[in-house]
């Protein structure tokens, strides 16, 4: 899971070096990417009882805020 977390500023951070937001947007995809795996280790980590179901459910919220906060990132690019 830290990777995932680590990987999804640093994709926005490398893809905003971009010459063209069509580069830029490849970043993006990545740390969307990122941000889908991340909520699937979560789920997998609840299920197995790694998480309360208090903390699940924070942590979804924000990756799913996160998810949504790159995908409108997204649309305004092209």
């Amino acid at each position: 899971m830290n990777r995932c977390v680590v990987s999804i500023p640093s994709n926005i951070s490398e893809g905003s070096s971009k010459s063209t937001n069509k580069h830029f947007n490849k970043y993006l995809e990545d740390s969307l990417g990122s941000a889908f795996e991340w909520e699937t280790q979560l789920i997998v980590a609840y299920n197995q009882n790694y998480l309360s179901e208090e903390k699940f459910s924070e942590l979804e919220s924000k990756i799913t805020q996160i998810q949504k906060m790159i995908s409108r990132f997204q649309s305004r690019l092209t």
